[in-house]
């Protein structure tokens, strides 16, 4: 005959007590946001103890402290509740909102983001995000989500991150500057501070020799490429994000050439961090929408 084997979990409401007195480090406030007795809580702990023939905790005059090991058991605990929290309302809330926050630079919300909303709604319809625009480097020190979407060489010390887009420059104006124009290096020419100011970089790629003209400048790409659609100049247009533009005829490219640069888009997130469910379906939708735009 088999022998039966005592089971290795401790029950549920030892490790509730345990996780709510080692967060709040009190018996008695535990017991109050259970809405058990101080006893019970009590109970519960040394149970758990004596199950698992370790002290978690040390006892003092007013509260208590997590022993070493409660210290180190008390994480895997919370993520575990965390993941059945997750999956309850995954499961048994088919109508529950889901929100995801996020941080992108507003030329990439505008022009890659807002577009592809609608592909969002129908494959994640309990999905909605929650996004706040950046403008300035510094903004994505405030405080705010695990997500952001970040332009760059993909180094970005402390997060991880994963390539959306790479970025490829090629020269387009509105149709009708480009058709007004014999020789288009004779037109204005519209820059964008920072990373994609790259005129002479492709210049000297496309081997074009001369002194372009230059004209008004912008801090941000979105707005150099209103600019260059009202008929403004020439902009060194960052491929994907004009394709929808070059699709629909709002921008036409005067050059065959386009310079490859290491830069481009990368959702990123702390190392340390733990994505929620809504997050993870969230990147993964993004990753398969923005598939064959990462490859340089």
């Amino acid at each position: 005959m088999a022998r039966r084997l005592v089971p290795t979990l401790p029950p549920l409401d030892w490790l509730r007590s345990f996780e709510a007195a080692a967060r709040l480090s009190n018996f008695t406030a535990a017991a109050a946001e259970l809405g058990l007795t101080q006893a019970a809580v009590s109970q519960h702990i040394r149970l758990l103890e004596e199950r698992l023939k370790t002290r978690l905790f040390s006892r003092l005059a007013r509260g208590v402290a997590l022993s070493p090991e409660g210290a180190a058991y008390l994480p895997h605990i919370q993520s575990a509740f965390a993941t059945i929290g997750s999956s309850t309302t995954e499961l048994f809330e088919p109508r529950a909102v889901r929100t995801v926050s996020i941080r992108v630079p507003i030329s990439f919300a505008l022009l890659a983001l807002v577009p592809a909303l609608p592909d969002l709604a129908e494959a994640l319809p309990r999905v909605q995000l929650d996004l706040v625009t950046i403008h300035r480097p510094t903004d994505y020190d405030l405080p705010g989500s695990a997500l952001d979407i970040r332009f760059g060489n993909g180094s970005f010390p402390g997060r991880e991150a994963e390539r959306l887009t790479a970025e490829r420059l090629v020269p387009v104006a509105s149709p009708a500057l480009a058709s007004a124009a014999a020789n288009w290096t004779s037109l204005p020419l519209l820059l964008v501070a920072g990373a994609r100011e790259m005129w002479a970089e492709w210049f000297a790629a496309a081997g074009l020799a001369g002194h372009p003209r230059r004209s008004h400048r912008f801090d941000s790409f979105v707005a150099a490429m209103e600019a260059a659609s009202a008929g403004a100049g020439v902009l060194l247009g960052s491929r994907p994000l004009i394709d929808v533009a070059l699709d629909g005829g709002a921008l036409v490219p005067l050059s065959d050439f386009e310079l490859p640069s290491t830069s481009g888009h990368f959702l990123t997130r702390p190392s340390t961090a733990q994505l929620t469910s809504a997050e993870q379906d969230f990147r993964h939708w993004l990753l398969k929408r923005l598939a064959g735009k990462a490859r340089t």
